[in-house]
């Protein structure tokens, strides 16, 4: 099954989080908070402004992005657990070539 999002709709995968802490203590899974960190899979075309014009998003497909805690809705495709939101539950993108840069 393929899925398409409609207008400023965007799937987004969770990125799942360390099950350790950096001191080496396992987190048992009924303890861990749901991620807020996910990768764009697909988006819409957009949303029409005032004047009936076709916005364009500012995410893309692959796009590591943070939401808010109780961002979209939660749906399985193919078994795989996604979330369905806007562009505007989006709080930002993550620059993975910037992370790289200050961590060497």
């Amino acid at each position: 099954m393929t899925f398409r999002p409609l207008h400023d709709r965007i799937l987004v995968r969770r990125i799942e989080s360390e099950e350790k802490t950096k001191g080496g203590i396992i987190i048992p899974d009924t303890a861990k908070e749901k991620p807020q960190e996910g990768e764009v899979i697909a988006v819409g075309p957009g949303a029409r402004n005032e004047a009936g014009q076709l916005q364009a998003l500012d995410v893309t497909v692959g796009d590591r992005i943070l939401f808010g805690k109780w961002s979209g809705t939660e749906i399985k495709i193919n078994g795989e657990d996604l979330l369905i939101m806007k562009e505007s539950d989006v709080m930002g993108v993550i620059d993975a070539k910037l992370a790289e840069k200050k961590a060497a």
